[in-house]
């Protein structure tokens, strides 16, 4: 039998806490779900949201129907969903001694069987969506506060749900360096602060910490 493929997760960066793993989902929730057709992967990036049940977690989100990939969702088992956080190029200069550079980053990567949600699933997971980043503002863009006019619009959206079958999470953070180099990382991170190095100096802070 054929290897399957994972995510590449060496040691010192695997991430088996599930409760931190599904914060990460949660805060970085804008992702990636791949599917097949005919064999050649097709993918959309799409927020969703992570719901859990007698200690099972289910993913739903919605895309367009002008969008054909919802057509591979119903029955498609393997569904890839990919989750990412910040990242930032680390450069071999900041150690002690001579190595390559790198990348830190963090990633989440599910697989599950997928299916279509019924219209009222779609609805009260677009009121879940809504009320998540809306619900603060007494005026915000919710179920209850727009028009029949655009609650009609659901019917130009497909919604989906995938049972998650496997986690993999990978957290890249410099763990494998020594307390100078770690330490370097941080400092010159700080100093270039470029794109996500402030995230992911902090991450590393926490990471070093919470050892």
């Amino acid at each position: 039998m054929k290897e399957q493929i994972n995510l590449y997760i060496p040691k010192h960066f695997k991430v088996d806490d599930l409760d931190e793993i599904k914060d990460f989902i949660i805060n970085n929730d804008f992702g990636t779900i791949i599917t097949t057709d005919n064999n050649r992967p097709v993918a959309t990036h799409t927020p969703m949201m992570l719901n859990e049940e007698n200690g099972e977690w289910t993913l739903t989100g919605h895309i367009s129907k002008g969008n054909g990939q919802w057509q591979t969702f119903d029955g498609h088992e393997n569904t890839l969903l990919i989750f990412k956080g910040p990242d930032a190029y680390i450069s071999s200069t900041w150690y002690e001694g001579e190595n390559v550079p790198t990348w830190n980053y963090e990633s989440v990567h599910l697989y599950g069987s997928c299916s279509l949600l019924s219209e009222d699933e779609l609805e009260r997971d677009l009121i879940n969506l809504l009320d998540k980043y809306e619900g603060h503002d007494p005026e915000g863009a919710t179920w209850d506060n727009i028009s029949d006019d655009t609650r009609k619009q659901i019917r130009g959206i497909a919604g989906f749900k995938v049972k998650v079958k496997e986690v993999q999470a990978a957290y890249k953070m410099s763990q494998n360096r020594n307390e100078t180099d770690y330490h370097n990382v941080i400092a010159s991170l700080e100093e270039r602060n470029m794109g996500d190095d402030q995230e992911i100096s902090r991450e590393m802070k926490r990471i070093r910490d919470e050892k």
